[in-house]
């Protein structure tokens, strides 16, 4: 795991982007990869750690309690998944649907905890693709800025998986001009989940707060 080459890929797109490196939080994805990973990255210096599916990610947090890891959940959230997650996580990527606020709210203020969340957005409108739709996206932070157990922090996309560089950029600056109109509104969001091992650097000269990294640091993943 050369994790030195690839923070110097990271600061160098964002000194690109007129920010210093520590601008851009590397989320070790670690999905389908043993919690031996887990501990790799940790050993790297990288304290923030994604997965996709939450059984997988609680499996792991099982096996290394008290983790002095960030857990992120980056994948799909289903509403009748919600109880679990919440409170397991520093950080779900995932928010795409005024219901699923609504079903983190409830079991968060069960909890009495906060959960923090990014709202997913379809910035490309794919069909075969999770997320919000741009406009719906914004009724999504609207509502979840009326909840008290939810609290939004920014904004989530994959670009499409292409290789045209345009459809990339555009993709992520979509999401950042999307924050940009909603900061504008009123709404504090900070931060911009977006680029994973194939477009990260275009991700980060776009704005990326967080990139999502799993086969530049892991290889090939086993599921």
């Amino acid at each position: 795991m050369d994790v030195e080459a690839v923070r110097a890929r990271v600061a160098g797109a964002a000194a690109r982007s007129g920010r210093p490196p520590e601008a851009v939080r590397l989320v070790a994805v670690t999905k389908g990869h043993p919690i031996g990973r887990v501990r790799e990255a940790l050993a790297a210096g990288l304290v923030d750690v994604g997965e996709n599916r939450v059984h997988e990610a609680l499996a792991k947090q099982d096996e290394w309690p008290g983790a002095p890891v960030r857990w992120h959940l980056i994948g799909h959230l289903q509403r009748n998944k919600a109880k679990l997650a919440v409170g397991r996580f520093a950080l779900i990527h995932s928010l795409d649907s005024v219901r699923l606020a609504d079903a983190l709210e409830l079991e968060a203020a069960r909890r009495d905890a906060v959960q923090d969340v990014l709202v997913e957005v379809n910035v490309a409108r794919e069909p075969q693709k999770s997320g919000a739709m741009p406009e719906e996206a914004e009724r999504i932070v609207a509502h979840a800025a009326t909840l008290s157990h939810v609290r939004v922090s920014g904004l989530m996309t994959m670009a499409p998986l292409t290789e045209d560089m345009a459809v990339m950029r555009r993709t992520f600056a979509g999401l950042r001009e999307l924050k940009e109109r909603l900061t504008a509104n009123g709404q504090r969001l900070s931060e911009l989940s977006m680029g994973m091992s194939g477009d990260f650097e275009i991700a980060i000269e776009e704005g990326a707060t967080m990139v999502r990294l799993g086969t530049v640091l892991f290889g090939e993943r086993h599921s």
